[in-house]
């Protein structure tokens, strides 16, 4: 298991540390023992400059991980690859596939990565793994793959569509998270979690065969969720016994809300700078 393991907050929609830009994203710098690994990269340069006010040398990073192929977890690689040419990538070839969103006032909105940034994957001199299943970096620390929807009340959490027509629904099916084992328990990173919380909880526990959750941290993607969807996740955490549970960007306040009158002190709003140790 990892010796340690501690995970800062780049971007985020909420503010924490003074002195930090806020935009509507995440990314995460995990330091994993001795590997570097730049979760997702929010939506522009402000990962860059976030990272820079922190002290975070992103040139150290030896793994990028890309959560999913939407703007606001893949628009700042533009930014981010002339920085560590070395690091590995990986995610699923989904990243590159154009994505929308049908809006409020029936307007389709363009949401996969930037045309920048899926330039800059593609034109990268990086080593670029396209994983379509379960990834090991090593004995303690896992990407998943894509996550199979198993739950009956979980969905992708909006209108999302692979055209601009709105004709083709989205499963987002590139959407992964990753884990790691470490003294405390299982630690469990999400981007938007479009499977589902759940779904993806349950899975990282068959693939790694751990009983005990310790941090589940992300975007848990229950900003549109209905009261009975986000009941019905805390009943699975409630049954898991989640001993940390730390929402980020597209939870939601009301299901943030909600986890708090279920949970306690056992949440912890997340936050611009702020940093998780396990």
């Amino acid at each position: 298991m990892l010796s340690t393991l501690a995970i800062t907050l780049l971007v985020d929609n909420a503010p924490g540390r003074p002195g930090l830009g806020v935009e509507h994203g995440l990314s995460l710098w995990i330091e994993a023992d001795d590997r570097r690994i730049l979760f997702d990269t929010g939506q522009s340069d402000l990962v860059v400059r976030n990272a820079t006010a922190l002290g975070i040398d992103l040139r150290t990073a030896d793994t990028i991980v890309l959560s999913h192929g939407h703007y606001d977890h893949t628009g700042g690689l533009a930014a981010v690859l002339p920085l560590c040419p070395d690091a590995e990538i990986y995610g699923h070839p989904g990243i590159l596939v154009p994505r929308y969103s049908r809006q409020p006032d029936g307007r389709m909105k363009p949401i996969g990565a930037p045309p920048e940034a899926r330039s800059a994957l593609r034109g990268t001199h990086n080593t670029v793994h396209w994983i379509t299943r379960l990834t090991t970096l090593d004995a303690d620390t896992g990407i998943t793959g894509p996550i199979p929807r198993l739950t009956a009340f979980e969905d992708t959490g909006g209108a999302f569509y692979l055209d601009a027509e709105g004709k083709e629904p989205d499963p987002i099916d590139d959407d992964l998270a990753m884990w790691f084992r470490t003294r405390l328990g299982l630690v469990v990173v999400t981007g938007c979690c479009h499977a589902g919380l759940v779904n993806t909880l349950t899975y990282v526990r068959s693939l790694t065969g751990e009983i005990t959750l310790h941090t589940v941290l992300g975007g848990f993607h229950l900003v549109n969720a209905t009261a009975e969807r986000i009941d019905a996740t805390c009943d699975h955490l409630q049954s898991a016994c989640v001993e940390r549970i730390v929402p980020c960007h597209c939870t939601g306040d009301r299901a943030t809300d909600r986890f708090e009158e279920r949970f306690g002190r056992t949440v912890m709003r997340a936050g611009v700078g702020l940093s998780f140790v396990s």
